[in-house]
């Protein structure tokens, strides 16, 4: 097989349809859209979610809930999530990207009390609940909080 034996495989390539190209083609006088009404103008076409003037779905349906935009997104970790490293490692923010336990801090880092934990590690992160806390101690490690506080 040589290059000048190559074709594109049956059906793959369409022709385009030329519209409004005299009324011998087909398509020509009103090029497929009919006549008159707001469909057949130029620019013409109503905009998405317009029911002709009837009451959108978007208004009919009742709206329910309520969004808080001063709401803060915190990365959570586990206890379980740190016995990969040595004893006597200082855990924080920028070891917990570099190692992939968290993609990136949000608005803050929270270190929650699931799994175990037997070395002593120094944790230095935003948040960290009171059980979580209270392991990090019990296996003889530290907790430095950067932030707010425990909660």
């Amino acid at each position: 097989m040589k290059l000048n034996e190559l074709s594109p495989g049956k059906g793959s390539r369409k022709v385009k349809k030329r519209l409004g190209r005299g009324v011998g083609s087909g398509t020509g006088k009103t090029a497929g859209r009919g006549t008159k009404g707001q469909n057949s103008r130029s620019g013409g076409g109503v905009r998405p979610g317009y029911e002709g003037g009837q009451m959108p779905i978007h208004r009919r349906l009742p709206k329910r809930g309520f969004a808080n935009i001063f709401r803060k997104k915190i990365s959570a970790i586990n206890i379980r999530d740190l016995n990969r490293f040595e004893s006597g490692t200082v855990v924080d923010d920028a070891l917990l990207i570099s190692s992939g336990i968290i993609k990136n801090r949000k608005d803050g880092v929270k270190l929650l009390s699931q799994g175990q934990i037997n070395i002593p590690l120094t944790i230095k992160i935003d948040k960290i609940s009171n059980a979580a806390k209270e392991k990090i101690l019990a296996a003889g490690g530290t907790v430095e909080l950067n932030g707010a506080g425990e909660a």
